[in-house]
């Protein structure tokens, strides 16, 4: 496996309006709803980032698991950190060699919506792992 940079990292929150208070009204990010609505927010402008975001619990549990309640016989996870590969199958390599090193994924490699193609795993520190192939950034990188 050969991660070429972290592509994202977010801090997981239980409460959306309590963390956007934090980090757009006091710290001043300048962080926008995905798609101009919803909980979720980011930017790609947060220097020595290429992706900073703040993501409710709620959508993670819908992005891992398909559900919104983050199931009990894991640890309710604060945190998310996306390390991007060269290519899907990069990727998919990537995942299988988690596997067979003992790690269990949430989820198999599999394109979002956005376009993303990502696989995650959680830490023994409940960490959301990713092992992500976003084509976007590697278009600002070459």
């Amino acid at each position: 496996m050969q991660v070429q940079f972290i592509a994202s990292v977010a801090v997981i929150t239980p409460d959306p309006a309590a963390s956007r208070k934090l980090y757009i009204e006091t710290l001043g990010l300048p962080l926008e709803p995905a798609g101009g609505e919803g909980d979720y927010v980011f930017s790609d402008q947060v220097g020595g980032s290429k992706h900073f975001g703040v993501w409710p619990l709620s959508d993670a549990a819908e992005a891992c698991f398909g559900t919104r309640e983050w199931p009990s016989d894991h640890p309710v996870p604060q945190a998310s950190v996306e390390f991007e590969v060269e290519s899907i199958e990069a990727l998919s390599a990537a995942a299988q060699e988690l596997e067979g090193r003992g790690y269990v994924l949430l989820h198999p490699a599999r394109t979002e919506p956005w376009g993303q193609t990502v696989a995650r795993t959680q830490t023994l520190e409940g960490v959301i792992v990713g092992l992500s192939y976003a084509p976007w950034i590697h278009d600002d990188t070459e």
